[in-house]
């Protein structure tokens, strides 16, 4: 006989960290994983929430301090500069950095195209066959 209760829906890659790192940003001061936890809901384990929190200090995310036992963590970036960082981690691995970069920005869409150009500080110009 099989088990017909519904399991909870998983998180998205990356979800778990973007909640994390959106609590600490809601911090007044650095927070200590328990509070993280508490801001979070109490269906996250507190070791779930440690394990999130060193992912996030190996990927340069937070940083965090010694408060007696424990540590307290600040986040050191948004989602957005942790998705940039996932972003140049792909490209680091890659052999052919110019192959990988032509081929990301000829997949763009056309607003995305104009917004990178502005950031680059290059005009905008049509994209050559």
């Amino acid at each position: 006989m099989t088990d017909q209760r519904q399991r909870p829906p998983r998180r998205g890659q990356g979800e778990l960290e973007a909640q994390v790192l959106s609590a600490l940003r809601a911090a007044e001061s650095p927070a200590t994983a328990g509070w993280v936890q508490e801001r979070l809901g109490g269906d996250l384990a507190y070791t779930t929430v440690i394990t999130i929190l060193t992912r996030l200090l190996d990927k340069g995310a937070v940083t965090r301090e010694r408060e007696g036992r424990s540590f307290a963590w600040t986040a050191a970036s948004d989602e957005a500069g942790l998705a940039a960082r996932r972003m140049r981690k792909v490209l680091d691995g890659e052999r052919d950095r110019e192959a990988v970069l032509a081929s990301f920005v000829t997949s763009l869409e056309p607003n995305d195209e104009r917004l990178l150009r502005e950031l680059l500080g290059h005009p905008d110009t049509e994209r050559e066959a």
